[in-house]
């Protein structure tokens, strides 16, 4: 979230005419961010979230918008859109698209404590119970294939053993991923790093910033989050927060065989896959505005962590 298109309190106080929702008494930018313009927003009645779209693939904004719709209507800790007088959610404002949304509860974990594991592994296991029956689809950007195009481009900047270490993991990665729909299938989120979510205490507040949501693995999302919820700042796995998390998660969502064989690669994937954008970003796509990029080492030094170390046991769990 940030501000990168400022708007007046009067040009919010028109928008905000659009929808039953009350009228504006304050408008506050929000500074933090990467990609879109963010305010926060209090009417007489409500307190709300505004997002203008600053880049990207406007012609996908439809898809966030149903997803989150259909998961809100299903009672996950969404922020499902507000919708405008005429049902309509997706709007345009300063010549951007614009998005309104309930403001959630809470702020973000630094150092998730094993209650905030259990509640994060619990819904992300009721999602992705409820997301394998959404009906809209959006490949998945960061998968298999991704990794197959954009890995050259990074090579130059690596050491001869990095280069070798990035050659050799997608190379296992194919043999074992490069089959379509081996496992279970469904809408994720994409990148539910701990700066997604909102906690008051040991309470959920919300799942928030869908925007790399897409349909794909739902292994490649747990995957994600244990590798930023569950690990030590050398990279290694935390066994508490670990067990606290997929615990919660296989109450509501037992994994298959196939994806508990599949969970130790899953890991090394998602850590390559992280590693890989970040060196995009400091090397060859620097980012649009002026912003410090994320330190790519965090990533090669988890997937290093993975390589020698392994996965920790999966749960046990009752038969499906």
């Amino acid at each position: 979230m940030a501000v990168f298109t400022p708007l007046s309190d009067s040009q919010v106080a028109d928008f905000l005419e659009r929808f039953d929702i009350g009228r504006l008494k304050a408008l506050e930018g929000v500074p933090s961010g990467t990609e879109n313009s963010t305010f926060f927003v209090t009417t007489d009645r409500a307190s709300l979230v505004l997002t203008l779209f600053e880049q990207g693939q406007h012609d996908e904004l439809p898809f966030f918008v149903e997803l989150l719709d259909y998961l809100a209507e299903h009672h996950l800790p969404v922020p499902g859109p507000v919708h405008d007088r005429h049902g309509i959610a997706l709007q345009s404002l300063a010549d951007k698209p614009a998005l309104l949304f309930p403001r959630l509860p809470g702020k973000h974990p630094r150092s998730p404590n094993l209650a905030q594991c259990r509640a994060l592994g619990d819904a992300l296991g009721r999602m992705h119970h409820v997301s394998q029956r959404f009906p809209g689809q959006r490949a998945n950007p960061r998968d298999l294939n991704w990794l197959l195009e954009a890995h050259p481009r990074v090579m130059s900047y690596l050491s001869p053993q990095d280069q070798a270490l990035m050659r050799e993991e997608i190379a296992v990665y194919q043999t074992v991923f490069d089959q379509q729909n081996v496992l279970p299938q469904g809408a994720i989120h994409g990148d539910l790093f701990r700066d997604n979510t909102l906690f008051d205490g040991d309470t959920l507040g919300g799942l928030i910033d869908f925007y790399n949501g897409c349909t794909g693995d739902l292994l490649f999302d747990l995957a994600t989050v244990i590798n930023d919820w569950a690990s030590d700042t050398d990279g290694s796995l935390n066994q508490a927060r670990h067990d606290a998390l997929l615990d919660a998660y296989v109450a509501r969502r037992p994994l298959n065989e196939a994806e508990r064989t599949c969970w130790p690669l899953m890991l090394r994937m998602t850590a390559l896959r992280y590693w890989l954008s970040r060196l995009l970003v400091v090397h060859v796509d620097p980012p649009a505005h002026e912003l410090t990029p994320h330190d790519p080492e965090q990533f090669r030094r988890l997937l290093l962590q993975r390589i020698e170390h392994g996965a920790l046991a999966l749960p046990e769990q009752t038969p499906s």
